[in-house]
């Protein structure tokens, strides 16, 4: 149930600990150090371990970096979190950086005009550091790989994860991982190119079918994998977490090695040896060249064919949210019963949701922490209630409620905002009315094939532009098949080059956020498909709804909806009561039938 993450980290020690940095940092001669939030992998998701950003300064979210310099430290986060970090770090301490507007270079060419900076090749991406090189080229400062400063003065840190592997059934998978194993390595073959090496989690785990405990809320394994030419994989993970049914599984093909051998076993490679430069740690490259292996740069080989989605993951994935989509509606019903009660707090909501999807005896975990925000919380776009934050749920709020269930079938994300009586705000109506028009038209669109995320991005957005508004995270993000809920390389953003494709799952999910006020952000998962022959027949694809759960009514205007949205929105809430109806009853079924009727 609810788990409070606060303890995790203790922004009041900033200050100490921040002087304990530069401290170590004077002593080793440097002038300052990066501090990502990342680990040696480079997923999205990290162990506890490996929240060293929170550890030093206190900021919780998902992403974002310090920048420690003798005289300022650096708090880089995007929109998503511009006012999360102001309210969780030492502004004494800490500055907030508003990236990417801002670069990294130009910060510290601003902030340092000479001196060495230190970073931990195994936490940060080879592109990102030859970036950060090129910015700083003819300035007084270089960058120098190094020992993890941080981890050398932080006492208590925890001690790796030891989650548990096991296999992914092929019949939700869809495929084998000999299969997925051989058709990669014909790419490796035709590319010239004898091994790739992966560090993604999810990749790993898609590649072999595997899934793991290490990281909170995601199925994922710890671990290094090395892909072969001809299709044998060496995978380098703590041998402990397989018990002999994993490890009989893996097939006689796939090698399991400690961790401890995966820097000897890069030594040993015959090249070229293809990295990915977005993924691939410093570490992995320096090692490669240093033995004299040809390095071949390239995309990771498991990235798209893993978010192409095939028919049985697909097929699995409706069926994950049927059942997540009836939980939801019990849950909305007992949240419409209770919440005039008063009473009812953010944390309560919380474990309320969670209590509904566990009754199906099926949800594996959440896929992520539920985001119950009410009123002014609802504008911390990325907001953890804790017991310090917990706020009442009180009439006249909007309640913005984010959240999704990791189930063996697939992986769901569903946002909706409910109104708490009459809102308290005059124009909540409007906002919300906008919001919901952007969804619509990204979930109705046709759209030619080639296109990408950043060319559906302003569907979304139109309908607040029109108003002045907007937001700032992206419409969407990919989603995996029981794997990390956001995943890449597909997204739908203003800064996404990738081609959308059928089998790719992706959110649909603008927002408007007024600080201070309240949040609405509202969001389905979809999928792309190939769309049916119309006009000249183009080659088009559009989307299929994979998210059945009705919307709120009563913060919606009618009349500021076209007769072309109103038609996709009743239709839609038609299909919510056909498909979710026979799956509850009682109480929740009326509230269902009062939910899905016709505006």
């Amino acid at each position: 149930m609810f788990q409070d993450f606060t303890a995790q980290t203790d922004p009041s020690q900033g200050a100490g600990r921040l002087a304990a940095l530069r401290g170590r940092l004077a002593a080793e001669g440097l002038s300052g150090f990066l501090v990502p939030r990342a680990d040696a992998h480079q997923g999205e998701y990290v162990a506890a371990r490996d929240e060293r950003l929170s550890w030093l300064t206190g900021f919780t979210g998902s992403a974002g970096f310090c920048i420690v310099l003798p005289g300022i430290a650096g708090v880089f986060v995007d929109g998503r979190y511009r006012t999360q970090v102001r309210a969780q770090v030492d502004l004494a301490m800490f500055t907030p950086v508003n990236w990417p507007e801002v670069k990294p270079g130009d910060w510290i060419a601003d902030h340092l005009a000479e001196g060495v900076i230190g970073f931990d090749p195994w936490l940060h991406a080879v592109d990102e550091i030859a970036k950060l090189e090129t910015a700083l080229a003819g300035s007084g400062v270089i960058l120098r790989p190094c020992a993890n400063m941080v981890d050398a003065i932080w006492p208590d840190q925890p001690e790796p994860p030891q989650g548990r592997a096991f296999l992914h059934p092929e019949a939700l998978a869809g495929e084998s991982s000999a299969s997925k194993r051989a058709r990669l390595a014909e790419g490796l073959r035709a590319a010239g190119q004898r091994a790739a090496v992966i560090t993604l989690p999810d990749s790993l785990c898609w590649l072999l079918n595997l899934r793991g405990a290490d990281v909170p809320r995601n199925p994922v394994l710890h671990g290094f994998a090395v892909l072969h030419d001809d299709g044998r994989v060496t995978l380098y993970a703590d041998p402990a977490k397989f018990d002999a049914e994993t490890r009989a599984g893996l097939g006689d093909h796939v090698t399991l090695r400690p961790v401890a051998a995966f820097v000897p076993g890069l030594h040993s490679l015959p090249g070229p040896v293809r990295i990915d430069p977005a993924s691939a740690p410093v570490s992995v490259a320096q090692e490669l060249e240093d033995a004299g292996v040809a390095v071949a740069t390239g995309d990771d080989p498991c990235a798209l064919p893993k978010a192409c989605k095939n028919g049985a993951e697909i097929a699995a994935t409706r069926a994950a949210h049927l059942r997540d989509g009836a939980a939801m509606v019990r849950f909305l019903a007992w949240l419409d019963a209770t919440a005039p009660q008063g009473g009812l707090t953010e944390i309560a909501v919380v474990e309320a949701l969670e209590g509904f999807r566990r009754e199906s005896n099926q949800l594996h975990d959440l896929s992520f922490d539920t985001i119950s925000g009410a009123g002014p919380n609802g504008a911390i776009i990325h907001y953890r209630v804790t017991e310090a934050t917990n706020r009442a749920v009180a009439p006249g709020d909007l309640l913005l409620v984010d959240s999704g269930g990791q189930y063996l079938d697939g992986t769901t994300d569903i946002t909706r905002t409910i109104a708490i009586g009459e809102p308290s705000e005059p124009d909540a109506r409007d906002c919300y009315t906008r919001v919901l028009q952007g969804m619509i038209a990204v979930a109705r669109t046709r759209f030619p094939k080639g296109l990408a995320g950043r060319d559906l991005d302003a569907l979304a957005r139109a309908p607040l532009w029109l108003a002045g508004y907007d937001y700032d995270h992206g419409t969407g993000h990919g989603v995996g098949a029981f794997l990390s809920v956001h995943e890449g390389p597909q997204r739908i953003s203003r800064l996404s080059n990738v081609p959308l494709v059928p089998g790719m799952i992706l959110s649909d999910e603008p927002g408007y956020y007024r600080e201070g006020a309240f949040g609405i952000r509202l969001e389905n998962l979809i999928v792309v498909r190939e769309a049916p022959p119309l006009g000249d027949h183009r080659a088009q694809y559009d989307f299929e709804t994979l998210t059945f759960v009705p919307f709120d009514r009563r913060l919606i205007l009618p009349d500021m909806l076209s007769a072309s949205e109103r038609g996709w929105l009743d239709g839609y809430h038609a299909e919510v009561l056909a498909k979710i109806g026979p799956l509850v009853d009682g109480a929740a079924l009326e509230w269902l039938k009062t939910a899905c009727a016709p505006l």
